[in-house]
């Protein structure tokens, strides 16, 4: 199996916190406000103009920025020093109001930064009285990041080649999928790469945690003139915040959490489980409504037949970039179908997608689905620092990671914590605080944001964090997948609850507009 479906699996394992940001790239754009050639000074900080561009997209975002150092690690504080990229979204106000909000994006491996202008749209109401702070958690983006060098691109193998010269096809015949041992051995050898190259660089990745990056948090606070922060988490971002809240509760004024990630949850634990239930629910809207289910059938049975086929037998597929329409052929593999689903099921639009796709997927039509596998492997390459995600979850998760005969049940099975455990005995850990995952206790008002039909952080999560919050709410966006700050109204009670943070008090009655998107009958939509 090429590298690149290996990362994609495993990158989306870890999406739970990721925020299924990549979703909305080409859905909305946001507000570019217009630079001052002047300083602007908070605190200790002085920031300069500067332009934030998104990678691979030609958005930007006028703002603020400033370098921020800090000790790699908060134990050694005159030891070696990183520099963090720091950004700031100005208000719209002559006087903004003088509690920032503090956008922590997903991952882990995400750039807060990077993500600014996709996020923008759902946090362009809060910048009528508030700036916005935009901090790359280290190891991400511009903050000393973590970034694993390329692998060599696979060659075609000995089999496939042998079977051009047998047939004088272009297209090889169908080969077997790379075995569980093999696909492992290359993932160790490609970690143990990776970590060499990190240390050559002198950077040690144990001290790039969820704790030391809270610690950051907090120096950045001093250096801002001790603000109090509104928090906005995002998916692993709400796992930042949380530990934030409980080491500085008074430093925080409200906090909102999108698709929450509790403390006491363990990375992988339950991610089969849960892609099971919300698959169940997105193919329920088909199987309940006639004239979809008489095109597709059941499309959970075409799903499972699917990857048992794949499993057997990896085609070669010709299809065509998504993001050039350039000629590419790459393997179909049961790991890319798997991970594909997982991250269609991120969004209504695209679950919407899936019956459809996998009818024309099982008649043997994979150029869609794979070409859609391309555009996603690249997206996630680009916006998450796979370096950085292994320092967090290997210090925080993996060590209280364990298979279960339920997950190994499942479509996605537990052959990624196999895969983790393996990492992360070669990747260093971090020290990781003895109540890191004890259950948050906090009288800060909290706006808990939860999709009805997310496959990795189900509202269950949310529920279970709202019973340590004396003053907090949970709205559940229906027919919604991860990352719902953006969905119909909630722009504008995230807007409402930080400017007066009541949240019993808010008025949500506007969310009963969302509705689950019917499954599309063609390329059309829904309507037959």
């Amino acid at each position: 199996m090429k590298r690149s479906t290996r990362l994609v699996l495993l990158a989306l394992v870890l999406i739970v916190f990721f925020g299924g940001q990549w979703l909305w790239r080409h859905a909305r754009t946001p507000t570019v406000a217009a630079a001052v050639p002047t300083q602007y000074r908070l605190g200790q900080l002085e920031f300069k103009p500067c332009t934030l561009r998104q990678p691979q997209s030609g958005l930007a975002t006028a703002a603020w920025c400033a370098p921020f150092n800090v000790p790699e690690n908060w134990a050694r504080p005159d030891g070696r020093k990183l520099v963090l990229r720091l950004a700031l979204i100005r208000a719209r106000a002559a006087q903004p109001a003088p509690d920032p909000v503090l956008y922590i994006a997903g991952g882990p491996g995400q750039s807060a930064i990077d993500t600014w202008p996709e996020i923008a749209p759902a946090l362009d109401d809060v910048l009528a009285q508030r700036n916005v702070i935009l901090l790359d958690q280290r190891g991400t983006g511009g903050s000393a990041p973590l970034t694993c060098p390329a692998a060599p691109k696979a060659t075609t193998p000995p089999a496939a080649r042998a079977a051009v010269a047998r047939t004088g096809k272009s297209r090889p015949a169908p080969q077997p999928a790379l075995s569980g041992t093999a696909r492992l051995r290359a993932t160790e050898t490609e970690t143990r790469v990776c970590l060499a190259a990190l240390q050559k660089r002198g950077l040690n990745p144990a001290d790039f945690t969820t704790t030391q990056a809270v610690q950051d948090l907090a120096a950045l606070r001093r250096a801002l003139g001790d603000p109090q922060f509104d928090l906005v988490g995002v998916s692993y971002g709400t796992r930042v915040a949380q530990q934030f809240l409980m080491r500085y509760p008074h430093a925080v004024r409200s906090m909102v959490l999108d698709s929450v990630v509790p403390n006491a949850l363990i990375l992988g634990q339950d991610f089969g489980v849960n892609l099971d239930a919300a698959l169940r629910d997105d193919f329920a809207l088909c199987t309940h409504e006639p004239a979809c289910h008489k095109a597709f059938g059941d499309p959970w049975t075409t799903l499972l037949q699917l990857k048992k086929r794949l499993e057997k037998n990896t085609p070669e597929v010709n299809f065509r970039t998504p993001d050039g329409f350039q000629p590419k052929q790459e393997a179909m593999t049961a790991d890319a179908l798997v991970g594909l689903v997982r991250l269609y099921a991120y969004s209504p639009l695209t679950a919407a997608l899936l019956p459809l796709s996998l009818h024309a997927a099982s008649a043997g039509h994979y150029g869609p689905l794979l070409a859609q596998s391309h555009f996603i492997s690249s997206s996630l390459q680009h916006s998450l620092n796979e370096g950085m995600q292994l320092s967090v979850v290997c210090s925080e998760d993996v060590p209280w990671l364990k298979a279960t005969p339920a997950e190994a049940a499942t479509l996605l099975g537990d052959a990624y914590i196999r895969q983790l455990k393996a990492q992360c005995a070669i990747w260093p850990r971090g020290v990781v605080p003895a109540d890191f995952h004890a259950p948050l206790r906090s009288s800060v008002p909290t706006l808990i944001l939860e999709g009805q039909f997310d496959p990795v952080t189900p509202p269950r999560y949310g529920t279970e964090v709202l019973e340590g919050l004396s003053d907090a709410r949970m709205l559940i966006a229906a027919g919604q997948g991860h990352n719902v700050i953006g969905a119909g109204c909630m722009p504008r009670l995230v807007k409402r609850f930080i400017e007066k943070p009541e949240p019993q008090k808010l008025d949500a009655s506007c969310l009963a507009q969302l509705k689950p998107t019917a499954p599309f009958l063609d390329y059309n939509g829904a309507a037959p």
